[in-house]
């Protein structure tokens, strides 16, 4: 009988095992996970989670009696450390485990302050698992002194949340924007606006120069050098795609384990998807940290893992909960040179295009769900609406589906 094991049970594992026996494989399926919880859903942490507002059994991507019903062996608590490539084996949790095909799942893991910076003292969080978050979660109380660290998704939605629990904020981004490498300069100050606006105090091209405190954390030293007394950090600066376990067996990697388009690694019985994972993407080679990506791919790699040899051609998207704003993405908006602003139908709502020359390649969408839509569709399409009737907000969105 085939026995496919799959490394990691995050968004990822979760939807290549599920698919798997949605297409009727039948053999045997291994998936093993660090955590000691069944597979469930990161985004929500640094949001409704960490607010309080959704219980650890919604968080849950599957009901954890899932697995064992549909004959998927979940391995909790358990570290795959080598893979043998050669006899085909995963070593993990002190055994070798035979394979006939392997999935790496293995996402991405936070970076983190050097321990010489302070970055290892008591009241310093990262976010990226349940734990990060239950960890820090009590330290959420009004009145407490927070210091954010980077101006990406993480770092907002982390500040918004401690602004919302009546926490005083401050933001440090080392740019000169927040969301600088991923999003224009109006969905920049959008954001920067709106922080400001809920009383965060926002400093860009500030970076930090040392935590210090005795055991715990207490005072944070700036490359402007100021000081300021702080009761916790979290440090949002982005994350790394998890390789070392690929990059020590010998499969190529290039900015994540690279793979082909059909999610096949250097060696031609292991796969990879989700955010440990580079692909070609539009004549590019991409990695995508995303719900999207993770579930999309590990969907094609499982059908390709069963034969279907099918490329995976996606159109990514993305969100974010910040306050009252939902901030929808559609496309990728790498290579735009020209951003056209649509203002939405309702108080508040607004909408930011990316073209390159007259080809529209991606879309954020601010409390403007429509926009978000129609845009996504016509993407899928390869539709793409005149900037200029874009930009005039007399223009029926339903109109430039129809052009």
């Amino acid at each position: 009988m085939s026995h496919i094991v799959i490394i990691g049970a995050g968004q990822a594992g979760a939807a290549l095992a599920a698919k798997l026996r949605a297409l009727e494989f039948t053999g045997a399926i291994t998936m093993i996970g660090e955590e000691p919880v069944a597979p469930y859903q990161r985004p929500p942490l640094s949001k409704k989670y960490l607010l309080g507002e959704m219980p650890l059994d919604r968080l849950y991507l599957r009901p954890p009696e899932f697995y064992a019903e549909n004959g998927i062996d979940l391995r909790l608590s358990e570290t795959a450390v080598s893979i043998d490539r050669a006899d085909r084996q995963v070593i993990a949790g002190g055994q070798a485990i035979a394979y006939d095909q392997l999935a790496l799942t293995t996402g991405a893991v936070p970076r983190r302050l050097p321990g010489a910076i302070g970055g290892e003292l008591a009241g310093v969080h990262v976010v990226r698992t349940l734990a990060d978050v239950d960890g820090m979660a009590p330290e959420f109380a009004p009145g407490r002194r927070v210091l954010v660290l980077g101006g990406g998704y993480v770092g907002l939605e982390a500040a918004a949340v401690a602004a919302q629990r009546g926490m005083q904020v401050t933001l440090l981004q080392h740019s000169e924007r927040v969301l600088r490498r991923i999003a224009c300069p109006e969905t920049s100050a959008y954001f920067a606006d709106l922080h400001r606006a809920h009383g965060v105090d926002l400093r860009e091209n500030t970076q930090i120069a040392a935590l210090r405190g005795a055991d715990r954390v207490e005072q944070a030293d700036l490359t402007d050098g100021t000081t300021m007394p702080v009761d916790m950090v979290i440090v949002g600066i982005g994350v790394t795609p998890a390789t070392a376990l690929a990059q020590a067996a010998g499969l190529t990697v290039d900015d994540g384990i690279a793979v082909d388009a059909m999610g096949r690694t250097s060696d031609p019985v292991i796969w990879a998807a989700g955010d440990c994972t580079s692909f070609p993407f539009r004549g590019a080679r991409v990695r995508l940290e995303s719900v999207q990506n993770a579930i999309d791919q590990a969907e094609a790699v499982a059908a390709n893992m069963l034969g279907a040899d099918t490329p995976y051609d996606p159109t990514p998207w993305f969100w974010s909960d910040q306050y009252d704003v939902k901030l929808q993405i559609a496309g990728l908006n790498t290579g735009y040179d020209r951003v056209v602003v649509r203002p939405g139908e309702r108080a508040g709502s607004l909408s930011h295009w990316y073209y390159a020359g007259d080809t529209l390649l991606s879309v954020d969408a601010m409390n403007d769900p429509r926009a978000y839509m129609v845009a996504k569709r016509m993407i899928e399409a390869g539709r793409s609406p005149d900037p200029a009737r874009v930009a005039d907000p007399a223009t029926d969105l339903k109109a430039l589906m129809s052009a």
